[in-house]
């Protein structure tokens, strides 16, 4: 029995200093030209979506109508198109230079499928090592809900909101 605790804290001790010299050797993939370390997707993706599911709101407290697509269009082109893009817009430098990926909500499905819920918990808090900033401490509670219901309904919104918000950033 001695012998097996000793062969455990020695392969330990092993894979610990393995890790280390991996690290400090500067193997780990860090740029962001760089493809993903192995299972890096997958466990990152697993934690996000246990996370979110347990902690994201169920319900809206306010209505997804034309006035709050209209606001939310407002708070998605100030704080989130520059990395997330527009419709009918090019990728900016930004997003193209961004790992993982930026998804760009509004080529594709976008976040449609997802509750409003859902898009609401990763505005506010952020996600952890992409890039993606929590906005709880910069936008009201109001704003962040109005941005994740115009976000949830993207593929019906109002013209005047399709308008708002296919008209290009200004170049700063």
């Amino acid at each position: 029995m001695r012998n097996l605790i000793i062969g455990f804290v020695l392969a330990f001790v092993v894979i610990a200093v393995g890790g280390y010299l991996y690290l400090a050797g500067g193997y780990f993939p860090v740029a962001t030209a760089s493809g993903p370390f192995p299972f890096e997707t997958s466990i990152a993706h697993m934690a996000l979506d246990a996370v979110v599911n347990k902690e994201a709101p169920k319900n809206s407290p306010i209505a997804a109508d034309d006035a709050s697509y209209a606001a939310g269009a407002t708070v998605y082109r100030e704080n989130c198109a520059v990395c997330h893009g527009l419709p009918g817009q090019p990728e900016t430098a930004i997003a193209q230079g961004m790992f993982p990926k930026v998804p760009q909500l509004f080529k594709g499905k976008g976040v449609t499928d997802d509750p409003a819920g859902v898009t609401y918990w990763k505005a506010a808090n952020g996600i952890r090592l992409t890039g993606m900033p929590g906005f709880k401490s910069s936008l009201s509670d109001t704003q962040l809900w109005q941005v994740s219901l115009l976000l949830a309904n993207a593929d019906k919104l109002p013209a005047a909101v399709r308008t708002t918000l296919s008209e290009p950033l200004p170049i700063k």
